[in-house]
């Protein structure tokens, strides 16, 4: 006769061992492109496909992930938004550079995560569920020059680190307004020149950060961003079905931690796209209920 206590102890082991074989093994590879729809371009335009990538965590090895992203430049996006952590390992830049360089002649905006420009250290997970990571005192630093050299000198993607861009896609007028990594509290709107913001005609201003901090997502609103883009959370990496998300790592509701939402400040409601990223730290490989993913926004015009 099987005791209940070692046949239920038994039954949550193999279930562990089961979602860790498909965290670690499978799902973390299971790559997937997100498509959803905004409407907030003027009646009677063309509308603009935004292909948003985040959080690579890209390691010289991982050929994989590499292939995927190149890849994506077949979906032929009429922009592309980077949110950052673009490195996975000091190392990663030359399986960056293949990763992106296939984009080489589409528009592009990008501003750095806290792993372009620290590298990644060991961290216990259950640390999250007390409050947003710290950076530790003995992390190196990357090569964030070299990074921004190829986006904006090979890709001629736009640096948005506390700065501000316009661009032309499609018979728009964009203006982006951006902000360097929030998570380590590098955001910074002074020294963004509010009057060029403004300086010429747009037909809508896009907000980008990495880190979806609410102090971040308020400032985009109070400068007139009709939308969001940011990543950082990983969706939570480790989501529970039927629950979702466990942890942001960011003060964003853990709802809005993966995908399309709207935010909502002074009034006024927006689109918010908060990519789940491609990536993961090298030292926590696993996504479990929470695919990698690229999101590709099609900006379509109101009713």
């Amino acid at each position: 006769m099987t005791r209940p206590l070692p046949a239920a102890l038994a039954a949550v082991g193999i279930a562990g061992a089961a979602a860790a074989t498909w965290g670690i093994g499978i799902e973390r590879y299971l790559f997937t492109v997100r498509h959803r729809t905004a409407r907030i371009l003027p009646p009677g335009t063309d509308p603009i496909r935004i292909l948003h990538i985040s959080d690579m965590h890209l390691a010289p090895w991982q050929r994989r992930k590499r292939e995927w992203v190149a890849h994506l430049a077949s979906l032929r996006p009429d922009l592309v938004i980077d949110t950052g952590d673009n490195f996975g390992h000091p190392d990663a830049l030359p399986a960056i550079r293949g990763a992106l360089g296939a984009f080489t002649g589409t528009p592009g905006v990008h501003v750095h995560g806290s792993n372009d420009i620290w590298a990644p250290k060991p961290r216990n997970p259950f640390r999250y569920f007390l409050g947003p990571s710290k950076k530790k005192p003995d992390v190196s630093r990357l090569d964030s020059d070299e990074l921004d050299d190829f986006l904006e000198g090979d890709l001629g993607w736009a640096t948005l680190n506390n700065d501000s861009s316009a661009v032309d896609v499609r018979g728009h007028r964009i203006r982006f307004i951006g902000t360097n990594d929030p998570h380590h509290k590098y955001d910074d709107w002074d020294a963004i020149d509010d009057s060029l913001i403004g300086a010429s005609p747009a037909d809508l201003t896009l907000g980008v950060t990495h880190a979806p901090y609410q102090r971040v997502l308020d400032g985009f609103m109070d400068r007139g961003a009709d939308a969001i883009f940011a990543g950082h959370t990983h969706g939570g990496q480790v989501r529970v079905p039927g629950f979702g998300a466990l942890v942001a790592n960011c003060d964003l509701p853990l709802r809005q931690t993966r995908g399309l939402s709207s935010w909502n400040h002074g009034g006024r409601s927006i689109p918010l796209n908060v990519s789940a990223g491609l990536g993961h730290s090298i030292y926590a490989p696993v996504r479990f209920a929470c695919r990698p993913e690229a999101s590709l926004i099609t900006l379509a015009p109101r009713p």
